[in-house]
Parts: C-alpha cells; structure tokens; sequence
C-alpha cells in the first residue's frame, strides 16, 4: 500500500516539475509594425503591458518596422499589420490587430487554457 502512495507522490512531483519548468520557457516573440501609426503604437503599447504582466523576465520582444525591412514580410508571410508572431516556446503562433484584447493575446501566447 505504501509502494503505490510513494509512485503517487513521484508522479506528482514530476509533475509538478514540468510544470514548473514550462513556467519558466522563455518567450521569443516579434512583433511587426508598419511605422508610427495608431494601431501599431497602441499594439506595442498593449503587447508591453502584457508582457510585463504575465511574463515579466521570461520574454525577448523584437519590434520590426515594415516601413524599415519590407523583405521581411515577405519572409514571415505577413500579411496584415500588427501582426505578433510567438516563436517560442512551441507552438508557433500569429496573433494579428492591436493586441487591445488581453485574453485573446493571452491564449495566442498559451498563457491561458481555452474554456
């Protein structure tokens, strides 16, 4: 009987390890912007805010200027503008607009579990 509550016990702590470790999974993320323009301050804006939230230490953010690189819209397929694109941790993922919708940007970046 003791042998299984102590497989329980290791189980649990692993885990918990595994989760605490995907906790700590450094975020890459880029962020591509068409100049100066309303939604793309108010994208970088609300993008900081976030980031500062819910990832503060665990995140490398990295502004791109369409209007600077065009070529790499081509690169990254970018179609729209902003256009957030999570690089890391797997998966892969684009979050498009402004990023006013916290929760939607929340569970782009699998911060949040789909209800």
């Amino acid at each position: 009987m003791k042998k299984k509550n102590t497989k329980t016990k290791s189980s649990t702590a692993k885990l918990d390890q595994i989760v605490s470790e995907s906790a700590r999974d450094k975020y890459i993320l880029r962020l591509y912007i068409t100049g100066t323009t309303n939604r793309s301050v108010l994208a970088l804006t609300n993008l900081k805010k976030i980031c500062e939230e819910y990832l503060e230490g665990r995140y490398e953010l990295e502004v791109i200027d369409l209007y600077q690189m065009p070529n790499l819209a081509k690169d990254e397929q970018i179609i729209a503008a902003p256009t957030l694109i999570k690089k890391l941790p797997l998966p892969f993922r684009r979050i498009i607009g402004d990023m006013s919708n916290t929760e939607k940007v929340l569970l782009g970046l699998d911060l949040r579990k789909v209800k």
